[in-house]
């Protein structure tokens, strides 16, 4: 294999995304959006070659393709009015975007403002809280700042485990906010009190950048120098992201090219 140089912070997210994915076994992998696709067609290709994909739509795919492209081995399909079942009942794993994400895992796609008269509305809770209590989910956000990680979200269309659990067995027996993946680092929610807690910073980005980019407090175990920096690509991994998922770049859209990580 070639040498790769140059790795962005677009290949060490979709890496980062990878690994989120790594030790789900056969699970139903379900992405949503441009660096989560890839990612988890990353994990597919090395990582976890049991993980189960789809187009993003009816299609269950035996190839992986390169974003965006036409599926070239479909194995399956699933109808709309099963899709409710498989959110219900099926072994998933799903990764979605985030408007806000508070410091106790609550999610907002819905609306920003008071719920009575929000400011500006968004795409609605859609399916963020029977996922979030029904299966693993993770969370992709291409820009940390104060305007997305806040003390807490103007409305909860993902439910963090603190809610879940107070809210009894049925919402917190399933619930799993697993991985936060931005583009400054990796987060989870087991700091104190099932609060945010930095795991990785990007290569580059310091425990102080993700503070400072954050509206509310971020956890961190130990001192600052403990925190780890998250890991970039392999050259296999490089490679895959480049010449066979995404040769066209559509990964720089989300993260521009420019934030260059080495």
């Amino acid at each position: 294999m070639s040498e790769t140089t140059d790795i962005t912070t677009a290949d060490v997210c979709a890496a980062a995304i990878a690994d989120a994915f790594k030790d789900d076994g056969e699970i139903f992998a379900s992405p949503m959006g441009m660096l989560p696709m890839l990612g988890v067609r990353l994990a597919k290709l090395t990582s976890n070659p049991d993980l189960v994909i789809s187009d993003g739509e009816a299609l269950f795919l035996a190839g992986v393709p390169p974003l965006f492209a036409k599926a070239d081995k479909v194995e399956g399909w699933i109808p709309f009015r099963k899709v409710f079942d498989v959110v219900a009942y099926g072994k998933r794993h799903v990764m979605m975007g985030a408007t806000q994400i508070d410091r106790h895992g609550n999610q907002n796609i819905s609306a920003i403002g008071d719920f009575a008269q929000p400011k500006r509305q968004l795409l609605g809770s859609r399916g963020a809280p029977g996922n979030t209590v029904n299966n693993r989910t993770s969370y992709w956000v291409p820009r940390h700042s104060p305007r997305v990680f806040v003390e807490a979200v103007d409305i909860v269309s993902g439910v963090g485990p603190s809610r879940a659990e107070a809210a009894g067995p049925a919402a917190s027996r399933f619930n799993d906010i697993h991985r936060i993946v931005s583009n400054l680092g990796v987060l989870d929610v087991n700091g104190p009190e099932r609060t945010l807690r930095l795991l990785s910073v990007h290569p580059g980005v310091t425990v102080d950048q993700v503070r400072e980019a954050s509206g509310c407090e971020i956890h961190v175990d130990g001192a600052d120098s403990d925190v780890p920096e998250t890991r970039v690509p392999t050259t296999e991994e490089q490679l895959v992201i480049r010449e066979g998922l995404d040769p066209k770049g559509l990964r720089f859209k989300e993260v521009p090219r420019p934030e260059v990580a080495q």
